[in-house]
């Protein structure tokens, strides 16, 4: 197969690749599928020499490498010099996400059953309850321009995990500031002493935090998420403490972030489209679609990853075994040999395919609650503000790898 380090496609001159694909760049953060556009048209699977990866940008290569069963996601397997294997945490037990077959299928098997369409439409009244509390907050308050991001995106989903695990009222908003400081630093390989300090505080209080409530639960079962983690069992199976520990970890903080920043992205298409505000406006039941039109036009989590076990090639690029690949799924949901015009912004699309909840067997467990957190929140401040526009001050992007989503967003109502 020749050199795996070889990419045929050079030279290679100008081609974007390493910091100018990362939100820590002005041009990519603010015109970032202009970027992808020039990189899938010119090299579409791409030998990132800078950080040493294999990219792939058209939606069949990304699709391919998510579904490829045989593929690893755990860091542990890469070669000891990949960059993927700074997502090691010595001595932690891994999460989902970093796991495979059989500790991935045990564990995804234990609590699935937890996050299906029909649970989370269970979920839809305390997370409609929500969004209206905060919307009449944010009524209260009168802020001529308010920021959406702080207002709504950014609470609804921490309260709404925070609910529904079990979790004390009053630690809620520190769940929040502890998800947002840990996801920061954890995906953030440019993240700051200070930042990565905070993030070990925040990890070590929700340690501390979920032990104890699930001690709670093994003494006084409770019907809450927590526990009917506890209480799980299948063939005789159940999570232990660690375990328990880990999961709720990444249901507060994967589901958290993520869904904060797929609402302020949809907000923000929203008012850089009018027309479509003003369809959702006229016909609310539009928002289903409306909401799968914001995951593939403007997605929050932007590229995924596989660790190939074998050997391989594609389009004529080598890629060894044990090494890392990235599928840039902003750039796959923009693809033009699977999306027709995938640059136009189109709530009413009939047939929409992308791949911003990843796939396989690792498809995002969280899908369906964010789906519905997402529903409802920009449903109900469609409706509830007719004269909803964006506010003077300019929008500010996070600028964490591999997220794309909004620090603050000001609008007026």
């Amino acid at each position: 197969m020749g050199d795996p380090r070889r990419d045929v496609h050079d030279p290679q001159d100008d081609i974007p690749e390493g910091m100018r694909l990362l939100p820590q760049d002005p041009v990519f953060r603010e015109r970032p599928h202009e970027v992808l556009k020039e990189l899938r048209e010119r090299c579409p699977v791409h030998r990132d020499r800078e950080f040493d990866r294999v990219v792939l940008s058209r939606f069949r290569d990304a699709e391919w490498l998510v579904r490829e069963r045989d593929f690893w996601v755990d860091p542990r397997k890469a070669r000891p010099d990949d960059p993927v294997r700074r997502f090691i945490i010595e001595g932690a037990t891994p999460s989902m996400l970093f796991l495979d077959d059989p500790d991935h299928k045990r564990l995804r098997g234990l609590v699935s059953r937890f996050f299906t369409p029909r649970r989370a439409e269970e979920w839809r009244p305390l997370v409609r309850t929500l969004t209206g509390e905060l919307l009449d907050a944010l009524d209260r308050r009168g802020d001529p321009e308010p920021d959406l991001i702080a207002a709504l995106a950014a609470p609804l989903p921490a309260i709404a995990i925070a609910r529904i695990l079990g979790v004390d009222p009053a630690e809620q908003a520190n769940f929040k500031a502890w998800s947002e400081a840990s996801s920061a630093a954890f995906f953030d390989p440019f993240a700051s002493e200070e930042e990565q300090r905070a993030a070990e505080e925040a990890r070590v209080r929700f340690d501390e935090c979920f032990r104890a409530e699930i001690a709670k639960r093994r003494d006084v079962p409770a019907d809450d998420l927590i526990g009917q983690l506890v209480a799980v069992e299948e063939d005789g199976d159940r999570l232990n403490e660690d375990e328990l520990v880990t999961m709720c970890n990444l249901l507060l903080i994967a589901g958290n972030v993520t869904t904060t920043d797929l609402i302020g992205n949809g907000i923000r298409l929203l008012l850089r489209h009018p027309e479509a505000l003003a369809a959702l406006r006229a016909d609310p039941a539009r928002i289903t679609g409306a909401v799968e039109e914001m995951l593939r036009f403007d997605p929050p989590v932007t590229l995924t990853g596989r660790i190939v076990s074998r050997d391989t090639e594609v389009d004529g690029v080598a890629i060894g075994g044990r090494e890392s690949v990235t599928a840039l799924l902003s750039s796959a949901n923009r693809d033009p040999e699977a999306i027709p015009d995938p640059d136009r912004f189109d709530i009413g699309r009939t047939d929409i395919r992308h791949l911003s909840f990843g796939g396989g067997a690792h498809l995002c467990l969280g899908a369906h609650l964010a789906r519905v957190e997402a529903q409802e929140a920009i449903g109900a401040l469609v409706g509830r503000y007719p004269n909803l526009r964006a506010g003077d001050a300019p929008e500010v992007w996070k600028q964490v790898p591999g997220f794309r989503g909004l620090a603050e967003l000001r609008v007026r109502l």
